[in-house]
């Protein structure tokens, strides 16, 4: 997971706002009602392409250099910045369910004691791992 910086193009609409799409990403564009939107519209399309593409082993394009961006006279173009790590941390932290097996009478020992089974078994795995994270 990686920080990332790419070109994003501006297209003005006729009937208003933007349609913005990135040159060097194939399939990444996003619309937005204006430069402020879009910025914020454009970077969490990036970041959700570029951490797909991670996940999935892809190689991740070059950018191309903001000079070199061909472009009608009316588009705007900007450099868009994104933070793979950031969507990775966002994703990959929610809680799932799991099973766990423990004899009944520990279970019901834990229970009285007002025990958070799910808090324990975290914390064990994560020393067990050598892990920091929370």
């Amino acid at each position: 997971m990686a920080k990332y910086v790419y070109p994003a193009i501006f297209n003005k609409e006729q009937e208003g706002g933007y349609s913005i799409y990135f040159s060097d990403i194939e399939g990444c564009y996003t619309q937005a009602e204006s430069i402020t939107e879009g910025i914020e519209k454009a970077s969490d399309a990036l970041c959700l392409i570029l951490y797909e593409l991670e996940k999935q082993g892809e190689i991740i394009p070059v950018s191309t250099n903001i000079k070199d961006i061909e472009t009608n006279p009316d588009d705007i173009v900007t450099l868009i910045a994104c933070d793979t790590q950031f969507y990775k941390n966002y994703f990959e932290s929610k809680s799932v369910k799991i099973n766990v097996t423990m004899p009944l009478w520990l279970k019901e020992s834990g229970e009285k004691n007002h025990v958070n089974f799910s808090q324990i078994l975290q914390d064990g795995v994560k020393k067990y791992l050598h892990l920091q994270r929370d």
